[in-house]
């Protein structure tokens, strides 16, 4: 069964926005909120290049990288044909209007990336 930590509650996350989570074991997280108030968290780093997503455009339920547009998916961390590739995604989970990520993940999930983009 998971353990989630809170993060912060959904109107802290700008609409059509994000707001990063630092980890103790390096990379970021961004978490994203879509215009019709659904979060998303993926791990904060552009599969193209690294571009930090947390700084880009978000639309629909995607965003666009800041470096060189690519468009990822918030849902699945995936880009967008005819673009190939995939940033982790993170489990997310409102309740009351707060927003909590998966433990676990937190401390393990994509890590080897994190820290080779360090």
């Amino acid at each position: 069964m998971s353990q989630w930590k809170p993060i912060c509650y959904v109107e802290d996350i700008p609409k059509l926005g994000a707001r990063r989570v630092q980890r103790q074991q390096g990379g970021e997280v961004a978490v994203f909120r879509a215009a019709d108030d659904q979060v998303f968290a993926l791990l904060d780093r552009c599969p193209h290049k690294g571009g930090p997503l947390s700084q880009g455009i978000v639309f629909g339920h995607s965003v666009a990288c800041p470096l060189h547009n690519w468009t990822i998916g918030l849902d699945n961390g995936c880009a967008k044909a005819p673009d190939e590739g995939c940033t982790p995604k993170f489990s997310v989970k409102v309740e009351a209007g707060q927003v909590f990520l998966d433990l676990d993940e937190l401390n393990s999930l994509a890590l080897e990336a994190a820290k080779a983009a360090e």
